[in-house]
């Protein structure tokens, strides 16, 4: 990055303390940046509060000299870049401190000239510096940030499931599900998530904003209040909720009618499916569309017919980048025991080496194994895409992606890092 800019790291301030007119202005640039609109100012201030709540260190880069007339003045960041600290579930209830990576923009006037690869080369040292093992994003593009050594670990999907007399389940449903004002997810939603979260790999826990989101405090447009939002909950054979659904209908002029899924967590398999099918029962409605469903989804495998439900688009949606290669793989639980020598390339330094992963009891020991010859040969990042078991080793073989050097190694890193239960994040951040 040109000596030209000036790049300030500072925590988030609410309203009414200092230091919020230089929060305010770096919330304003990350929405330019990604072409959102203008944000009102109570929109604002609830951003500021939400951020300070999740623990969030801001970075900004600014331009410290005299700026071009009638332009953005030299108050408001060229370019923005945010993390804070929560879990991932790396498998079997594993919750491995992970440092997330967010609100990353460039001022298009500004690209080239080295500010993204400042930015995210020098928080990345600094996060593993401080010990935690693993950094993870959601990406608005899917081509940026492989060459900081990220991979894609889990994927979602958007789904339509006709309902009306398609709709039936082939299995019976546990508990029961009865419809709720959103205004209770305030303070259950999060209960709820926790109990999903510990139970499913790659989960990463959620931030301040979502249950505001779940509660109908904080619509996708304005922050304002959510007048669309419906909610129903799971509740077990024992009357604990265990799951929750938020919803909202697109509108009689809609044909088919059709109810948008905003938010399902469920931390039972039986409460998913009983969700779903409260969902698919709802009167006067022909279609369910949810943009946030995972890439194996058990519904399909529960339904009479299958053809009910049907994938309209498919993408990336967590992205890992593994920040000490011992740490994060001893840090996780396996299924089976094995071993395994890994060459791990990487560009940026900080995983590159050769390493015996060695699981016994499913848990792991991870030594250098510098005079050994490797099993694997891979990229940090195919090595994160592995990691909570959301992508196969033999699919990356075949992609070119992983060099098996000893045959039958991929194979055999697949059933290493195999889970419990299919990868899914239900955490956009």
């Amino acid at each position: 990055m040109a000596g030209d800019y000036e790049l300030r790291r500072f925590r988030p301030s609410r309203v009414g303390e200092e230091g919020y007119e230089r929060t305010r202005e770096w919330i304003k640039a990350v929405g330019a940046g990604f072409y959102d609109k203008r944000r009102s100012e109570d929109l604002i201030a609830k951003t500021a509060a939400a951020f300070v709540a999740d623990g969030r260190e801001l970075t900004g880069v600014y331009q410290p000299g005299p700026v071009p007339t009638g332009t953005f003045g030299p108050e408001v960041p060229v370019a923005t870049f945010a993390t804070f600290r929560k879990t991932l579930n790396a498998g079997y209830g594993a919750l491995v401190p992970a440092h997330l990576v967010t609100a990353v923009t460039v001022r298009t006037s500004h690209r080239r000239r080295g500010i993204l690869r400042r930015l995210m080369t020098e928080d990345l040292a600094r996060a593993k510096a401080d010990g935690v093992p693993i950094a993870a994003l959601t990406a608005s593009e899917a081509s940026i940030y492989r060459r900081f050594g990220f991979g894609v670990a889990t994927t979602e999907r958007r789904v339509a499931l006709a309902t009306g007399p398609r709709f039936r389940l082939s299995v019976p449903t546990d508990g029961r599900v009865e419809a709720a004002d959103p205004s209770v997810l305030m303070e259950l939603a999060p209960a709820v998530f926790e109990r999903a979260h510990r139970a499913t790999p790659g989960s990463i826990e959620r931030q301040e904003r979502y249950r505001h989101a779940a509660a109908g405090q904080w619509d996708r447009d304005g922050g304002g209040e959510d007048r669309a939002l419906r909610a129903a909950l799971h509740f077990d054979v024992d009357g604990v909720p265990d799951g929750y659904v938020t919803y909202a209908f697109q509108g009689w002029e809609h044909e088919p009618h059709t109810m948008e899924v905003r938010d399902l967590v469920a931390a039972t398999p039986e409460a998913y499916l009983a969700l779903w099918d409260f969902l698919g029962s709802l009167d006067l409605v022909r279609r369910i569309v949810w943009s946030e469903a995972p890439a194996d989804d058990p519904l399909a495998w529960a339904l009479d017919d299958s053809r009910a439900i049907r994938a309209e688009a498919a993408q990336d949606m967590l992205w890992l980048r593994i920040l000490d290669v011992p740490a994060a793989l001893e840090a996780r639980r396996y299924g089976v025991d094995g071993s395994l020598v890994l060459e791990v390339v990487d560009g940026l330094g900080m995983a590159a080496g050769r390493y015996r992963l060695a699981v016994d009891g499913g848990t792991a020991k991870v030594s250098r194994a510098d005079g050994e010859l490797p099993d694997l040969v891979l990229d940090a990042a195919e090595l994160a895409s592995l990691y909570v078991g959301g992508v196969r080793a033999t699919i990356l073989r075949e992609a070119g992606r992983i060099s098996e050097e000893n045959p039958g190694a991929a194979l055999a890193a697949e059933r290493l890092f195999a889970v419990e239960r299919p990868a899914h994040c239900l955490t956009h951040f």
